[in-house]
């Protein structure tokens, strides 16, 4: 048994499949599914069973990995041997949408690592919310309270919400930008849905999309607050505040609640949203 074998098990236990498993590790579907059933012939004892095309993890599999979560835990222990001379040292994975790492934690991030010398962030970012696992972020924010699951959630802050219009309708009638139908819960969809617009014939997730549209005056849509940028100035548009705004929500994996690096993270994090918690 190698640290390569129990990657492949965590992998298989959080994509469901092997040919998730081999994409993430890189490597072929095949050799996932053969290494397996090694390891499963020396361990003597099933790992996964198979339910409705997915790879679901055994009793004997899950006492397994909570072993890995303790080599793992043991691990980052030996990479802190020099926080004595250097403060806290780590690597923190932090996953959260492309807007809240571009515009309210990256502004913040060269000043952090300055400060803190032995601390890394690596930034996972989609337009969607990132597979939060422990093998895949240490921490990360979610526009939307999570379900319940094996993490600490706390709450960041709220952000505000902007309805863009151009000021003067006079011309053709604007383009309006919608969230796709599974964001159908979101204050922004509601707001926009409550409106009964015509000529809906932009939908995205992409609030950067959105944000173009609307720089370009002849678009209608709702952006959060971080991402309105000058917007806001712009008198040849009408900006109007929702009266609903959206939870912000830090996840952090339980393992990691009193490590030292992740403790200094969650503090910055924290920081970056003190003006949306306060606004």
């Amino acid at each position: 048994m190698n640290w390569d074998d129990l990657r492949i098990i965590a992998a298989v236990r959080d994509e469901g499949t092997y040919a998730g498993a081999s994409a993430r590790l890189r490597i072929d579907e095949t050799t996932v599914g053969r290494r397996l059933a090694r390891i499963q012939r020396d361990l003597g004892v099933p790992l996964f069973d198979a339910v409705d095309g997915l790879r679901r993890p055994t009793r004997q599999c899950e006492a397994v990995l909570e072993h890995v979560g303790a080599m793992a835990a043991h691990a980052a222990a030996i990479d802190r041997v020099k926080e004595s001379e250097v403060g806290p040292v780590g690597r923190l994975r932090i996953a959260s949408t492309n807007a809240v790492a571009e515009e309210l934690l990256a502004p913040h991030a060269s000043s952090f690592l300055r400060d803190h010398p032995g601390l890394t962030l690596q930034f996972l970012t989609s337009s969607g919310n990132v597979k939060f696992s422990r093998w895949q972020a240490d921490l990360a924010i979610r526009l939307r309270k999570p379900e319940k699951g094996d993490f600490t959630i706390s709450k960041l802050g709220e952000v505000r919400l902007y309805f863009f219009e151009p000021a003067d309708r006079g011309g053709a009638e604007p383009v309006v930008c919608v969230y796709p139908d599974e964001l159908d819960a979101i204050p922004e969809a509601q707001f926009l849905r409550a409106k009964r617009l015509t000529n809906v014939r932009c939908v995205t997730d992409n609030v950067r999309i959105i944000r173009t549209m609307i720089q370009s005056h002849q678009a209608i849509g709702v952006l959060p607050e971080h991402s309105c940028g000058s917007l806001l100035a712009d008198r040849s548009l009408r900006a109007t505040l929702l009266p609903r705004r959206r939870d912000v929500w830090l996840l952090v994996q339980n393992h990691l609640k009193r490590d030292p690096a992740t403790r200094v993270t969650i503090d910055w994090v924290r920081a970056c949203f003190k003006d949306l918690s306060h606004g």
